[in-house]
C-alpha cells in the first residue's frame, strides 16, 4: 500500500459536511460533462452507506495535487477550476469523522493520519492507495460512511440540478428560473453561491466574467452582489422569453407603490421593461413632475383608455426618442402629446363666415404685419380656427399656434373678441415664427421684446405727433361746439393699428 501526503495547509473550519459532499457532487457532475457520459447516481446501500458515482475516466493520483485544472479552465460550464476541492472535502470528512474509500480503475483510496515525511512529532492527512480489484471499472465511486441522510440532502440542495426548479428561459449568459414564491437563488454553473430574497427569479450564471471569476473564492458561498449583478442583467436583456417579459413588465408596473423586486431597481432593466410594455400600445410613460403639472391630460389619457406609469427622471431620459422591441417609439408623456396633436383636426373658418366685429379685428392683421417689418418668411398663412390644440405648457387649448411644419399661424375664433387680446396673441406667434424657438427660451424671449421696442417706439412717435397737432388745435377743440364729451379718446395702442 503507499500512501501520499496531502500537505494541507489551511483547513476551511467553517466548512460543514455538506460543503464537503459538495465539492464530490461537483466533480462527478464536471466529469459527466467533460466525458459526455451517463447521469452520476447518488444513493443509500443496505449497510447505510451513501455512494456518489460518475461513469468518466476514473480519479488517479493526479486529482489529489492542488494545481489548478487546465481542462476545467478551457471548458464551459463547469463547476470546479481550482483543483483543491477534494482535498478541503477529504480533510472536512476526517474532522467530522466520515470515513470515505474511493475507487477507480487506477485503484481503492482511503485517507487517514500519518507521521508527516521528514518531521517528527508532525501528522498530516494522508491518502493511502492500493492497486485496483477491478482494472475494467468505470468511472469513479466514492463511498461515504458514517454520514447523516440530511447532510446529503443539504448537499444536493446546492445543486440547481437536483432543486427541481422549472428553467424559464436559457440566453447565451445563463438560464432564468421560476422562483415561485419562495427565495430567490443565483447558481454557478449550477452551483447555489447566493440567495437572494427580494429578486423575481433565480438565475443561473454560466457565462463567467473577470468580477465572477474573482469573487469565486474557495469556499464558492456567500458570493456578493455586486459580483454576479452584470451577468444577471446581461441573462435578462437577452430574453426573449414571453413569460419572462410578463413578469418583468407587470412588476414594473408596481414603480409607483415602490413594491419593485430588486431586479426592477437598476435602470437598465427598467429601461427593458418599458420596451416590453410599450408593445402592449395602451400604456404612456410619465414622470411624477409631468403628471402633477397635467392634470387634465392626465385624465384624458385615462378616459382614453391608457394606463398611465410612473417613471423616475432619470428613466425617461434613457427611453425618450427611443424604441420598443418591436421597433416603435416608446410612448412617454411628450411622445404622447405630439401624438395627440398630430391627430387634432382644427376647424377653421373661412373671413367671410366672420361676424362683422371679428371681421374688423381680422382685418387689422395687414397693419400689424406691417408695423413689425412684415410678413416672417416662413409664415405663409394666418388662420382662424374654431378649435384648437392643447399647448405644451398647461395642455389647455392654447389662444394660438405657429405650426412650424406648415408655416401656419392659427388663431382661436374666440380671442377674435377682443381687439388687443387679439393683437397680443399674434405678435406671440410671430414671435415664435421669425425665432424659430418654442416658449420659455430666450431666442423667443429676445424676439418678442424686440417687437415690443418696434411698436414702443412707433406709439411714442405716434404719441408726439398728435401731441403737437392737438396743441396747434386746441383752441378749435374749446370752442367747437359741436365736441361730443361722451365719445372717448381711442387709445395710442388701438389707433396704431386702426
Amino acid at each position: 500500500m503507499r500512501k501520499f501526503d496531502l500537505n494541507i495547509e489551511e483547513i476551511l473550519e467553517n466548512w460543514d459536511i455538506s460543503h464537503a459532499v459538495r465539492e464530490i457532487i461537483a466533480n462527478a457532475l464536471d466529469e459527466q460533462k467533460l466525458t459526455n457520459t451517463n447521469d452520476i447516481k447518488i444513493f443509500k446501500d443496505n449497510n447505510g452507506s451513501y455512494h456518489i458515482k460518475d461513469f468518466g475516466r476514473g480519479l488517479n493520483y493526479d486529482h489529489f495535487t492542488q494545481n489548478e485544472n487546465k481542462e476545467k479552465i478551457d471548458t464551459d460550464g463547469i463547476i470546479g477550476k481550482f483543483g483543491i476541492g477534494l482535498k478541503d472535502a477529504l480533510a472536512t470528512f476526517d474532522r467530522h469523522n466520515i470515513e470515505i474509500k474511493i475507487i477507480s480503475k487506477y485503484g481503492i483510496f482511503t485517507i487517514n493520519k500519518a507521521e508527516k515525511q521528514g518531521f517528527d512529532n508532525i501528522t498530516t492527512l494522508h491518502v493511502y492507495s492500493e492497486h485496483s480489484l477491478d482494472t475494467n471499472f468505470i468511472g469513479t465511486e466514492f463511498i461515504l460512511s458514517n454520514i447523516k441522510t440530511e447532510d446529503i440532502e443539504k448537499a444536493k440542495n446546492m445543486f440547481l440540478l437536483f432543486s427541481g426548479d422549472i428553467t424559464l428561459d436559457e440566453t447565451k449568459y445563463g438560464t432564468i428560473i421560476d422562483k415561485g414564491y419562495g427565495t430567490g437563488y443565483i447558481y454557478i454553473n449550477g452551483v447555489k453561491v447566493a440567495e437572494e430574497e427580494n429578486f423575481l427569479f433565480s438565475y443561473n450564471i454560466t457565462k463567467l466574467n473577470s468580477t465572477i471569476n474573482k469573487a469565486l473564492n474557495r469556499e464558492r458561498v456567500n458570493v456578493g452582489r455586486s459580483a454576479y449583478t452584470n451577468s444577471i442583467k446581461s441573462i435578462l436583456l437577452d430574453s426573449i422569453n414571453k413569460n419572462v417579459m410578463e413578469q418583468l413588465s407587470s412588476d414594473f408596473q408596481n414603480y409607483t407603490y415602490g413594491t419593485l423586486h430588486d431586479e426592477l431597481k437598476w435602470i437598465d432593466i427598467q429601461e427593458h421593461a418599458i420596451k416590453i410594455l410599450n408593445k402592449s400600445g395602451n400604456v404612456i410613460f410619465s414622470t411624477t413632475n409631468e403628471i402633477s403639472s397635467s392634470p387634465d391630460l392626465i385624465d384624458e389619457a385615462h378616459r382614453s383608455g391608457y394606463t398611465i406609469i410612473n417613471i423616475p427622471e432619470n428613466l425617461k431620459d434613457k427611453v425618450q426618442n427611443n424604441i420598443d422591441l418591436d421597433g416603435e417609439q416608446i410612448r412617454e408623456f411628450d411622445y404622447f402629446k405630439e401624438e395627440r396633436n398630430e391627430n387634432f383636426e382644427f376647424d377653421f373658418i373661412s373671413p367671410n363666415k366672420l361676424t362683422l366685429h371679428e371681421k374688423n379685428i381680422y382685418e387689422t392683421i395687414p397693419n400689424i404685419l406691417n408695423c413689425i417689418g412684415g410678413k416672417p418668411y416662413n409664415v405663409k398663412e394666418i388662420l382662424i380656427s374654431e378649435t384648437m390644440q392643447s399647448d405644451d405648457y398647461s395642455y389647455c387649448e392654447a389662444d394660438g399656434l405657429f405650426l412650424s411644419h406648415e408655416n401656419k399661424i392659427v388663431i382661436k375664433r374666440s380671442i377674435l373678441s377682443d381687439k388687443e387680446r387679439f393683437i397680443g396673441v399674434l405678435l406671440h406667434e410671430l414671435a415664435h415664427a421669425k425665432s424659430g424657438y418654442t416658449d420659455i427660451t430666450r431666442e423667443f424671449e429676445n424676439e418678442l421684446t424686440n417687437f415690443l421696442g418696434i411698436i414702443g417706439n412707433k406709439l411714442i412717435l405716434t404719441n408726439s405727433n398728435e401731441t403737437l397737432q392737438d396743441n396747434n388745435n386746441i383752441e378749435k377743440e374749446i370752442f367747437s361746439k359741436n365736441q361730443d364729451k361722451s365719445i372717448p379718446k381711442k387709445s395710442f395702442f388701438q389707433r396704431l393699428f386702426s
